[in-house]
């Protein structure tokens, strides 16, 4: 997994104090991973390249782009729409004055481009574009070519907040290290491949302590059995608590059976057609490991939820419960909480850190998912979404990996399956989330088939061979 960051300007400025890096060295080697992603994209010599230019030291970087790529590409052109303010910027724009690279005074001045790269505003933007910066971008957007952003898309703000508009990049290189904004639900849309461009220096040294980390595929660790004198107990006992709505019980319990778990049981009122494999039994089973329960669990007698919910073993919690006062009294308990944006804001509601909507909950959905660690630390909440983000004991963990194949009816039961499989196989709550989500997630991303088709077996089957 990789370190995120709330904002690198600290960064920086450690690289200049400690390091003896001036601002200009490192600005440079911005330009220099702009200029090694931009060959690997345009092998052709004689394409257009067009740069477009803010004020600052984003523009600068663009700027300074436009000198590095000036020995290979013969057609490089600098748009700089609001001319420059920056000190950097103005030393820059001297040097490129030199080499006679070609300027423009409009987008109208320029035919069949074959790149654009975006450097007008970067992670600093915090106050909503003004009309001719709407209309620039509106019009990079149109046109037909290859789109490179400098370190942030132009028009989402410092904390992945979009006001009206933004650049639709195919590729972002993020100068230094990641930064949160870049995680946004909203500006996922927009990032396009994440990379990030290394500044002359070691991660290592540059990188300090964070409390938020970017799931990489290699951090997926599967069930995968060891042990050779072992025993279907020996892989733990899943109880799937089967609500009204059957099938998402259905769904879960096939999913953990399917996901290393020894045993699984449905706990049900009275028996119902479930795959052979699957036990049933009306009480949950005394040695049961893990338990999962809420997926369309509807109306259900509180006696015996508090019952299930008092039992010391690890729990899953998905669904209707995060509307019910009753969770209220276990959210310091060893649980895994799944919910869905609009099911978070009703447990935010709950538990009275805030009462907002999903609009607003999906504008600073990290701040919130803080705000809830902070209360209950020993809770482990995954969020679901475009990115879903896992925090426990403060820490947050995000999953890049999702893809709308995963926005279908039961696709939140299968996780919650495959995550009280790694439970009950003995997995900490917070390695259950992580694991689960990432291999969710990366089977729906090998899908082969038309996105709009995946359904809740084909991630069963995908979880098989992943």
């Amino acid at each position: 997994m990789k370190k995120v960051f709330n904002e690198v300007s600290s960064l920086d400025k450690k690289c200049y104090e400690k390091y003896l890096l001036s601002e200009e060295i490192l600005m440079e080697h911005a330009a220099l991973s702009l200029k090694n992603e931009i060959e690997k994209k345009v092998k052709n010599n004689n394409s257009n390249i067009l740069i477009v230019c803010g004020v600052g030291n984003n523009g600068a970087d663009g700027i300074t782009l436009s000198r590095l790529l000036q020995n290979r590409y013969k057609n490089i052109i600098l748009y700089l729409p609001f001319g420059v303010k920056s000190n950097m910027a103005k030393i820059q724009l001297s040097r490129v004055n030199t080499l006679k690279i070609k300027q423009i005074d409009t987008i109208e001045d320029i035919k069949d481009i074959d790149l654009v790269v975006d450097c007008l505003f970067g992670s600093g933007l915090n106050k909503p574009l003004n009309n001719e910066a709407k209309k620039i971008i509106e019009d990079l957007n149109s046109i037909n070519a290859k789109k490179i952003s400098c370190d942030i898309p132009s028009g989402i703000n410092s904390e992945g907040y979009i006001y009206d508009i933004a650049f639709k990049a195919d590729t972002t290189i993020t100068m230094g290290a990641l930064k949160i904004s870049l995680f946004s639900d909203i500006a996922k849309e927009y990032i396009g491949k994440l990379k990030v461009g290394n500044l002359g220096i070691s991660d290592e040294l540059y990188e300090e302590k964070t409390n938020i980390y970017f799931l990489e595929k290699s951090d997926l660790q599967l069930p995968l059995r060891k042990e050779i004198n072992s025993h279907k107990g020996t892989f733990g006992h899943a109880c799937v608590v089967i609500g009204s709505k059957k099938g998402a019980g259905i769904l879960a319990s096939d999913a953990a059976f399917n996901f290393g778990v020894g045993l699984v049981t449905a706990m049900v009122h009275e028996e119902i057609q479930m795959p052979y494999y699957i036990m049933q039994s009306h009480n949950i089973p005394e040695n049961t490991t893990a338990i999962a329960m809420g997926m369309g669990l509807g109306l259900y007698d509180k006696i015996e939820i508090r019952k299930i919910l008092d039992l010391k073993i690890k729990k899953v919690i998905d669904a209707d419960l995060f509307y019910d006062e009753i969770i209220l009294d276990y959210l310091d308990e060893n649980l895994v909480l799944t919910p869905h944006p609009k099911e978070f804001c009703a447990l935010l509601k709950l538990i009275g850190i805030v009462n907002i909507d999903v609009n607003d909950l999906q504008k600073n959905r990290i701040k919130y998912v803080k705000e809830f660690s902070n209360k209950y630390p020993k809770t482990t909440l995954l969020l679901k979404g475009a990115n879903v983000l896992i925090s426990q004991n403060q820490k947050i963990y995000i999953n890049t990996f999702g893809t709308t194949s995963l926005s279908k009816g039961g696709s939140g039961d299968i996780l919650s399956g495959l995550i009280v499989s790694l439970l009950a196989q003995g997995y900490s709550c917070k390695d259950s989330a992580i694991n689960a989500s990432l291999a969710h997630t990366l089977v729906a991303k090998k899908y082969r088939y038309n996105n709009y088709s995946l359904t809740p077996n084909d991630l069963i089957k995908g979880i098989k061979n992943i």
